[in-house]
């Protein structure tokens, strides 16, 4: 079992003020792997006093110096990648082909963008008689989640750094050893002491801790629509910026034209990828009602045909959920969904067959969901999925955009233009067109209680500058008349 003791606070390994931990366990086999320190506010205070100190320096650093390191950055995340996603499968349970593709890969093309970025990006505009100048917002609390843990983490550091931001992470608790390599990457080139922190712990103790601090300028964090309420009215107190990213029930709308047998198999992948645990999962699945049935027979194929397995074989598409806790929300929600009325069509609360240790979850297709059942508006993060009818374009429209949440989407149709036309009138602040893939460089942010904020590309860097007007005379008259 690995055991770490240390937190990284201004460029360096040290101890913990406290002998509190918390345990890593693996999901496929129940297994404590690790344990690892939990910050107490104490410990945070000396985080966040080496960011605070570390800052001026940092700020004033040019772009291509910031690119230096970022390029480092990078190339290191490049030569550990096969440990990277390693621990990722062993901490949260994602397949290892997932893990080497995203898990490890989305880290390494978010940093490499964020390099790019610094080659071009303007700090400064002249308009007129004023001049506009980027500056960093400052010290940067960054709260990641631990279903895509070091691309989230990467996504809200990457972007801080790029911006001249020092950072101080607090990973979630059920995947904390992937900050650890980043940490150990940071050291390995050399960053400048206090421009990058990491102290693991509790959301309740080490994140409260952070969100009140008075020198913690923003807040950057990923997680549920619960905490991210918390989080805002806490932050409140101090007036500091805050970026949320949060819950969602987006809806994948599969117009009449469209291909039906395509797009319910790339609406049922989408889901169960990753075991459900993505925020941006297209979860309500809406077809119109001369297709319904055969899509309910399509995606019970899909789903029934699904690999479900030990994250460590490579024939794996879906492994356990991260916990014993969340496996056991998400078949709550599944006893509400039956109870509620919804038609089960595949799926269940047994584990799947022959998976007795692990925290695993059937993929589940519930068919006739109603807008009132829970399940139809509120987010499970699990391998289940909800078909609901439709009787034309308008009603697919009021039924998709019926939600708190307004993060992504996705819409299916013969016609691109089609399709682009319907995705404009959704509620949402992503739209994925035709089976279209994440593009790293568009903005990525949600509508409503999915949160505030943006990352990723231009706009999630411009979410760690805040801009400085400076008010400039006028040209002197020159005393002649325009001819």
């Amino acid at each position: 079992m690995l055991e770490h003791k240390n937190f990284y606070i201004d460029g360096a390994w040290c101890q913990a003020s406290g002998d509190e931990t918390t345990e890593v366990v693996n999901p496929a086999t129940e297994q404590v792997i690790a344990t690892v320190p939990a910050a107490s506010a104490k410990d945070v205070d000396a985080a966040v006093a080496a960011a605070r100190a570390a800052l001026p320096g940092w700020s004033r650093t040019t772009p291509a110096e910031r690119k230096a390191f970022l390029d480092r950055l990078h190339q290191g995340l490049v030569e550990r990648a096969d440990e990277i996603a390693a621990t990722v499968t062993a901490e949260m349970g994602a397949p290892r082909q997932l893990s080497a593709r995203v898990q490890a890969g989305l880290p390494i093309a978010v940093a490499e963008s964020y390099a790019r970025l610094l080659e071009t990006y303007e700090f400064e505009e002249r308009i007129a008689t004023y001049l506009v100048v980027k500056e960093p917002v400052g010290v940067v609390a960054a709260i990641t989640p631990w279903n895509y843990p070091l691309h989230q983490v990467v996504a809200k550091v990457a972007a801080a750094l790029a911006a001249g931001c020092t950072v101080v992470l607090k990973p979630s608790e059920v995947t904390p050893l992937n900050a650890y390599l980043l940490a150990e990457i940071v050291d390995a080139i050399e960053l400048p002491a206090g421009v990058f922190n990491l102290v693991p712990g509790i959301g309740s103790v080490a994140g409260e801790a952070l969100v009140v601090h008075p020198d913690v300028d923003m807040v950057s964090f990923t997680g549920s629509t619960r905490a991210g309420k918390r989080i805002g009215e806490l932050a409140a107190a101090t007036v500091k910026k805050v970026a949320l990213e949060l819950g969602a029930k987006s809806a994948n709308i599969i117009l009449p034209d469209a291909d039906l047998d395509s797009a319910v198999r790339d609406g049922v992948a989408n889901v169960l990828s990753n075991s459900g645990q993505t925020c941006t999962a297209w979860t309500r699945m809406l077809v119109h009602r001369d297709s319904y049935e055969r899509a309910v027979e399509l995606a019970k194929e899909a789903a029934e045909s699904t690999v479900v397995g030990d994250p460590a074989d490579e024939r794996t598409q879906v492994g356990p959920v991260a916990s014993a806790a969340h496996r056991n929300r998400v078949r709550a929600y599944i006893v509400d969904g039956v109870g509620q009325g919804a038609r089960l069509v595949t799926g269940g609360v047994e584990p799947p067959a022959g998976l007795l240790t692990g925290y695993y979850v059937r993929p589940t297709v519930f068919a006739d969901v109603t807008e009132d059942m829970t399940i139809a508006q509120e987010e499970i993060f699990g391998p289940v999925i909800v078909l609901m009818p439709y009787a034309d374009e308008e009603d697919a429209l009021r039924i998709a955009n019926n939600s708190l949440y307004g993060l992504s989407g996705a819409v299916f149709s013969a016609s691109e233009e089609r399709a682009v036309a319907f995705a404009r009138r959704l509620d949402t602040g992503m739209v994925h067109i035709n089976g279209a893939r994440l593009n790293l460089l568009a903005p990525f942010g949600g509508y409503k209680q999915s949160g505030n904020g943006r990352e990723l590309g231009v706009h999630g860097l411009e979410e760690f500058l805040q801009p400085k007007a400076l008010q400039l005379p006028a040209p002197a008259a020159t005393g002649r008349t325009a001819p």
